[in-house]
C-alpha cells in the first residue's frame, strides 16, 4: 500500500491513531520501529536539529533535503509540518509538487504569515494570515496535486493568537470548504478545555487532529471520546535525544572516559543495524565480483579494527 493510501487510512480508522516526530532519517527509521503508523516531520525538529531557530531560517530546500532522507528512509506514510507553505500560493504549489517527487503523503500548513514564529513563543502577538488568502493557498495545493490521496491538514492557529473560539470555528469550516482534508486545532493552554470547546461546536466537515505537548496529562482515550481522529507527538525525540547527549556529553567531560557510559548507550552494531549495513553486504555478494568482495570485506575489517 501506498503512503499517501496509508495516510488516508489513518485519517479514516475509527480508532484514535497517533504520529511521533521525527527530524532526519534516522529517527524517521527509530519511529518506524516502535511501531508507529505516520511520522510528523517537525519543523521546530528539523529546525533544531541544524541548529537554526523555528523561523523559517532554514530555507524550504534545505528542510526538502531532510525529508528526503526520511521518506527514503522509511515505509510508512509522513506527515510534513510545512510551516506556512513558505510564501504564498504560488510557493505552495511548487512545494506540493516537490513534496510528491520524494513521496510524501501529506502537508500541515498554518494560517499564519511568512516568516513565522514558533506558536509557543510570542503567543497572542502572532500575526494570522487572510481567511481567503489561506483559502487560496488551500485551493492551491489541491489543484496542484497529482496522487488524489496525498492529504493537506489545515492548521487553525486562530487559539494560539487570542483571536477565540468563533473565529477558530469559522476559520475551520472555510478552510474545510477550501479542499482541507483534515483541521489541526492549535492550543497553548495547559489543559485541553478549549479543544474540547471547539470539538463540541465543530461541525465534523473534516478529521481533526492535535498536538497535546502543553497539555500532556490528557488521556488519548479522552480525546477519542471527544471525536479526535490523530494525535501528534510532535517534538518528543528531539527533546529526549538533547537530554541524552548532554547528560552523555557532561559526563565524558568530567570523567574523562566513555566507560561508565558503555552500557546506557546503542553499541556501534545497533548503529550498523538502523543504517541497513546488511543489507549493503548481501548486494556486494551479488554484484561485486567475488575477488572485489573479498578486498571490501578486509578493508572494513581493517578500518574497524
Amino acid at each position: 500500500m501506498n503512503k499517501t493510501t496509508q495516510f488516508r487510512n489513518l485519517l479514516a480508522s475509527p480508532k484514535l491513531e497517533f504520529l511521533m516526530e521525527a527530524h532526519n532519517g534516522l529517527s524517521a527509521k527509530l519511529v518506524q520501529e516502535a511501531g508507529f503508523k505516520c511520522v510528523w516531520a517537525s519543523g521546530l525538529a528539523m529546525s533544531a536539529a541544524m541548529g537554526v531557530r523555528d523561523h523559517n531560517e532554514a530555507s524550504w530546500t534545505q528542510v526538502l533535503e531532510v525529508l528526503e532522507f526520511m521518506s527514503d528512509a522509511v515505509d510508512i506514510p509522513i506527515l510534513v509540518d510545512a510551516d506556512t507553505g513558505y510564501g504564498n500560493f504560488n510557493n505552495v504549489r511548487r512545494l506540493v509538487r516537490k513534496l510528491e517527487q520524494r513521496g510524501l503523503a501529506a502537508m500541515c500548513i498554518e494560517d499564519k504569515l511568512f516568516p513565522k514564529t514558533n506558536s509557543f513563543i510570542a503567543g497572542e502577538k502572532q500575526e494570522l494570515a487572510g481567511v481567503e488568502e489561506f483559502m487560496g493557498k488551500i485551493r492551491a495545493a489541491k489543484d496542484t496535486q497529482r496522487d488524489a490521496q496525498f492529504a493537506l491538514v489545515a492548521r487553525v492557529e486562530a487559539l494560539i493568537a487570542g483571536r477565540g473560539m468563533p473565529e477558530a470555528l469559522d476559520r475551520a469550516s472555510r478552510y474545510a470548504e477550501a479542499g482541507a482534508d483534515a483541521i489541526l486545532i492549535h492550543s497553548k493552554k495547559s489543559t485541553a478545555d478549549e479543544i474540547f470547546s471547539f470539538m463540541q461546536q465543530w461541525n465534523h466537515a473534516c478529521p481533526v487532529v492535535v498536538v497535546p505537548t502543553m497539555y500532556p496529562s490528557t488521556s488519548a482515550q479522552t480525546l477519542q471520546d471527544a471525536g479526535i481522529k490523530l494525535v501528534i507527538w510532535a517534538n518528543h525525540l528531539l527533546r529526549a535525544s538533547m537530554t541524552a547527549m548532554q547528560q552523555a556529553a557532561e559526563t565524558i567531560q568530567r570523567e574523562h572516559s566513555v566507560l561508565s557510559l558503555e552500557h546506557q548507550i546503542a553499541t556501534v552494531a545497533d548503529v550498523f543495524r538502523v543504517q541497513n549495513e546488511a543489507e549493503l553486504q548481501a548486494a556486494e555478494k551479488r554484484y561485486l565480483p567475488s575477488h572485489r568482495a573479498v578486498q571490501v570485506v578486509k578493508d572494513k575489517a581493517r578500518i574497524r579494527g
